[in-house]
């Protein structure tokens, strides 16, 4: 079993930026593909990041390419997003995901666990 525990979510003016950590239980954390995803109220589950299990590769969608930065540190059991240049649209509830597979993955049916979700409000 594996949990996962999302932080530094908040409030943040347009252009500005936060960077969300989520910590994970676990010592197989090395071998798990990692993702960020997020829902905005009414709108559907949406990918934002994923990285693999050794942090070389990665993936985002067009919306968040070069604003958008998806680290880990496998020794502290911990994946990062660091969000620059923040728009009133990347307002969400964002969450951690983890999968029992060493690469990423891009659908949130790919994953196995989930963090409970931090707030993200981008104020115009």
């Amino acid at each position: 079993q594996v949990q996962l525990v999302e932080s530094g979510g908040g409030l943040v003016q347009a252009g500005g930026s936060l960077r969300l950590s989520c910590a994970a239980s676990g010592r197989t954390f090395n071998r798990y593909g990692m993702a960020w995803f997020r829902q905005a109220p009414g709108n559907e589950r949406e990918f934002v990041a994923a990285i693999s299990w050794s942090g070389a590769g990665t993936n985002y969608p067009e919306s968040v390419k070069g604003r958008f930065t998806i680290s880990r540190d496998n020794a502290q059991n911990t994946v990062y997003l660091q969000m620059n240049s923040l728009k009133p649209e990347d307002t969400a509830v964002y969450y951690c995901a983890a999968r029992t597979r060493t690469y990423f993955a891009t659908g949130s049916y790919d994953y196995n666990y989930w963090g409970q979700g931090t707030q993200v409000t981008v104020s115009s």
